[in-house]
């Protein structure tokens, strides 16, 4: 058994706005641990927000390119469901996460914690460490528009400063060695 599967999953969230390169971060870890022969489960938050914003695109009789993002309607949803039970994101994704160290993940990764008050106390209650990335803000609308979301929201981020990181990371540089190295050097220390 792995060093984290010997004392559970390593469980690491990663914070960020949009485009400073959270899922970039996500990626670097999933390399850090194959390395180390660690298996790595990405658990998101958002899941049943995709889900019903494919069955939206679906009613609507549009077509919905893979991994797309509508980020008004993802915000439209979530604030609805949040509305009608302000657990209802968090517990799904603790079900989801609780599943996959069960399973035998060595590191259960979250790359779209965005609520400081319900799901990132829930999130901590689990073992979860927050990494925050940071980036400066004209590298990161360049990103954006490299993406080329559907439509671009940033009220699910308004209060992502209240969540309390446990590291910060800058991701500004078009050069990835040194964010690699960051990140490495991070979960290196977390292991």
């Amino acid at each position: 058994m792995s060093a984290a599967g010997a004392a559970g999953a390593l469980r690491v969230a990663v914070i960020g706005l949009s485009g400073s390169g959270k899922s970039t971060c996500a990626g670097i870890v999933r390399e850090w641990a194959a390395e180390r022969g660690l298996t790595v489960t990405r658990v998101p938050l958002a899941r049943p927000l995709y889900a019903m914003q494919k069955r939206f695109y679906e009613a609507a009789g549009v077509p919905l390119r893979e991994g797309a993002q509508d980020q008004v309607l993802l915000e439209a949803i979530a604030t609805q469901l949040r509305r009608i039970n302000p657990r209802s994101l968090v517990d799904d994704f603790l079900a989801r996460a609780d599943a996959a160290a069960r399973d035998g993940a060595d590191v259960l990764i979250n790359d779209d914690l965005r609520d400081p008050h319900t799901d990132a106390p829930a999130l901590r209650a689990e073992g979860f460490r927050v990494v925050r990335v940071s980036c400066d803000e004209a590298v990161r609308q360049v990103r954006l528009k490299r993406r080329g979301d559907l439509s671009r929201a940033d009220g699910s981020t308004s209060a992502i400063d209240r969540i309390e990181p446990d590291a910060v990371l800058d991701n500004s540089a078009d050069d990835l060695s040194a964010y690699r190295a960051a990140v490495r050097d991070l979960m290196g220390s977390w292991l």
